[in-house]
């Protein structure tokens, strides 16, 4: 499944299944279909999602941080974190709320 998430404000994101999935649960949301996000519900959208970066972002300091300390070489990430992944989705919801549009996904 391919996700493409959708708003009049901005450029499409799209997104492969497991990291869209993995992006709705993050936001509260059953991986599906299609759903939306109202207008009213981009603010805690948005925090929910800046805040799984940032925990993400910690344990994976915490991790280097560990094998430092081991004497170990740092640990790497394995393909694209979830920073990455959660930025273009994040920026569509915030040209979506200037603009007062929702965003809408579906396959």
């Amino acid at each position: 499944m391919i996700y493409k998430f959708k708003s009049k404000a901005g450029a499409d994101v799209i997104m492969l299944g497991p990291q869209g999935d993995q992006i709705l649960l993050l936001l509260g949301r059953t991986p599906g279909e299609a759903g939306i996000l109202l207008l009213e519900q981009l603010d805690p959208a948005i925090a929910a999602l800046e805040r799984a970066v940032a925990e993400d972002e910690a344990r994976f300091a915490a991790l280097q941080a560990e094998a430092k300390a081991a004497g170990e070489p740092a640990p790497r990430r394995e393909g694209v974190s979830l920073s990455q992944r959660a930025w273009p989705l994040i920026e569509l919801m915030r040209h979506a709320q200037k603009a007062g549009e929702s965003v809408f996904w579906g396959a």
